[in-house]
C-alpha cells in the first residue's frame, strides 16, 4: 500500500509542478528577477507548499504512527552550519542559472529537450561527487 501512496503522491507532485509553471525555466528565472521583469506568481506555489506542510507538522503530535506505517521523521534542528550555507548557496546558484531544481528537472525530462537531460546528468554527477567532497572537507577542517 505504501507504493500506491508513493505513486499517487509523486504523480500529484509532478502534476503540481507542471501546472504551477515550476518546470518552465523562464517562469522560474522571472521569479528570481526581482529588479527586472519580476513574475510574482510563484509565491502562490510556495504558499501552496508551505501551508499544507505547516498543517501536517501541527497534526503529527496527535498521531502515534503515519497512515502508511513506519515512523515519523524527527523535526529538523534549526541549526545553521557549513552544510546548510554551502548547500543553500549551490542550490540557489543552480536554480538561478538553470531555472530548475531537482523535482521540476525530473518532471520536465519528458518534454524539456536536451538541456534538461544535461541538467539532470550534472545533478546526478554532483550527487555522486558530493559525499567524497564532504569527506575531504571534513578531513581538512579536522586537520586545521
Amino acid at each position: 500500500m505504501r507504493a500506491v501512496y508513493a505513486f499517487v503522491a509523486g504523480g500529484l507532485f509532478g502534476a503540481g509542478l507542471f501546472v504551477s509553471g515550476m518546470t518552465d525555466t523562464l517562469k522560474v528565472q522571472g521569479w528570481l528577477d526581482v529588479f527586472g521583469d519580476w513574475d510574482p506568481t510563484l509565491a502562490f506555489v510556495m504558499g501552496g507548499a508551505i501551508i499544507p506542510m505547516a498543517i501536517a507538522w501541527a497534526l503529527v503530535p496527535r498521531r502515534l504512527t503515519p497512515l502508511a506505517g513506519g515512523a515519523f521523521p524527527n523535526r529538523p534542528t534549526p541549526q545553521v552550519g557549513r552544510e546548510l550555507i554551502i548547500g543553500s548557496t549551490l542550490f540557489g546558484a543552480g536554480w538561478g542559472l538553470a531555472g530548475l531544481c531537482p523535482g521540476p528537472a525530473i518532471a520536465s525530462l519528458s518534454y524539456g529537450g536536451a538541456a534538461h537531460w544535461v541538467f539532470v546528468a550534472a545533478m546526478l554527477a554532483g550527487m555522486v561527487v558530493a559525499p567524497g567532497l564532504r569527506s575531504e572537507l571534513d578531513r581538512r577542517v579536522a586537520r586545521d
